[in-house]
């Protein structure tokens, strides 16, 4: 499982179902993805798709472009190494993670060992690993917390992000973690999201296009800039290079016929 180049070979269980659903119920997908191989890069795949299919919110305020997650990505990875670490293999079925607009269900097959009860994540517990050698494992590379902590951080990640804490439940024969969004992402911006635009020497012409592109969701050509702000084709190449090097637009097409866009 840990190692293996098919563990699949031996457990068909150990998959991740990973589905992005249009909307809020399990109906129509927008996005699946069946991941295997080894645990270990299950997790980075798994976080990676998570990752590829929520938001990331970004605006200009006062010469400020602030970002962020609308989950807090430590929390989803957190979950996602638990329910690959605790999960009982000796139950047919995957670790499942269900995206929709407005919550993440990350459920796994197997509930919590005795004498843990989901009330007892949000408070002081015990640390109760299903699988001791994986759990062993995943806290030598650093990917968990031996001392029964985990689900404590996810819930402070949760609350220091803006949103409300999270729900853990038994289902069934399964134990799942079900994350809640933010109806406005914007307002969850910290302070440490924020860049001072001025700081990276930008000047209020290229401050005001990235506005248009961040805000207003505008494309941006060289000759509207031209337009907009009534300089030369070379200042306007210039500057909008300027804006791709620091890692703020991304530059799509060919040379005439190029929209810049926010990242």
């Amino acid at each position: 499982l840990l190692f293996g180049k098919n563990p699949q070979k031996f457990f068909l269980q150990a998959r991740i179902r990973c589905a992005r659903f249009k909307g809020t119920t399990a109906v129509d997908f927008i996005d699946m993805k069946l991941i295997d191989g080894n645990i270990i890069d299950q997790v980075d795949k798994a976080e990676n798709f998570v990752l590829s299919h929520i938001k990331k919110a970004a605006k200009i305020v006062m010469f400020k472009r602030e970002e962020v997650w609308e989950y807090p990505p430590d929390a989803l990875r957190e979950a996602i190494v638990n329910a690959v670490c605790h999960r009982d293999y000796f139950i047919s079925g995957n670790i499942k993670i269900a995206i929709f607009d407005d919550r993440i269900e990350i459920s796994n097959p197997g509930q919590l060992p005795e004498p843990l009860t989901p009330s007892m994540l949000k408070k002081k517990h015990d640390s109760i690993p299903r699988n001791l050698l994986i759990a062993n494992c995943f806290f030598l590379i650093k990917n968990i917390e031996q001392w029964g902590i985990g689900t404590n951080k996810i819930v402070q990640w949760c609350v220091e992000h803006g949103l409300k804490e999270p729900d853990f439940e038994e289902i069934g024969a399964g134990f799942e973690v079900i994350f809640y969004a933010s109806e406005d992402i914007l307002k969850l911006i910290p302070e440490k999201g924020k860049v001072d635009l001025k700081e990276l020497r930008l000047n209020e012409r290229q401050i005001e296009a990235l506005r248009l592109m961040i805000n207003e969701n505008q494309e941006i050509t060289n000759k509207k800039y031209r337009h907009l702000f009534g300089v030369s084709d070379r200042t306007a190449s210039r500057e909008l290079k300027f804006l791709i090097e620091k890692g703020l637009i991304k530059r799509s097409g060919k040379r005439r016929g190029a929209t810049y866009v926010s990242k």
